[in-house]
């Protein structure tokens, strides 16, 4: 899978809540897969969740709905949302 394409975006999100130890990053990983998107969610020491996905910005929007959404998994409060350009470097999306 191209990590990287012209239209390509990134979207990093701090997910606040209760979204530790409740599946919220396998959660992502299979959302983000199915958007055909390349990343990372990452477990921060603070509680929050870190995901940084890449792809068509379509999808990194859809992403973003969901992680908002009620059927993620645990207790989503808030998310912050950051945009920029896409930078690679992922082969496909992981749990980090």
């Amino acid at each position: 899978m191209s990590t990287t394409t012209r239209s390509s975006v990134r979207l990093t999100a701090w997910v606040h809540g209760h979204v530790q130890g409740v599946g919220f990053r396998w959660w992502t990983r299979c959302r983000a897969r199915e958007l055909q998107l390349v990343g990372e969610a990452r477990n921060l020491r603070d509680g929050r969740v870190a995901v940084i996905a890449e792809g068509e910005r379509r999808s990194c929007e859809r992403l973003l709905v969901l992680l908002r959404g009620d059927r993620a998994p645990g207790r989503v409060d808030e998310v912050v949302e950051q945009w920029g350009d896409a930078r690679g470097g992922f082969d496909g999306f992981v749990e980090a």
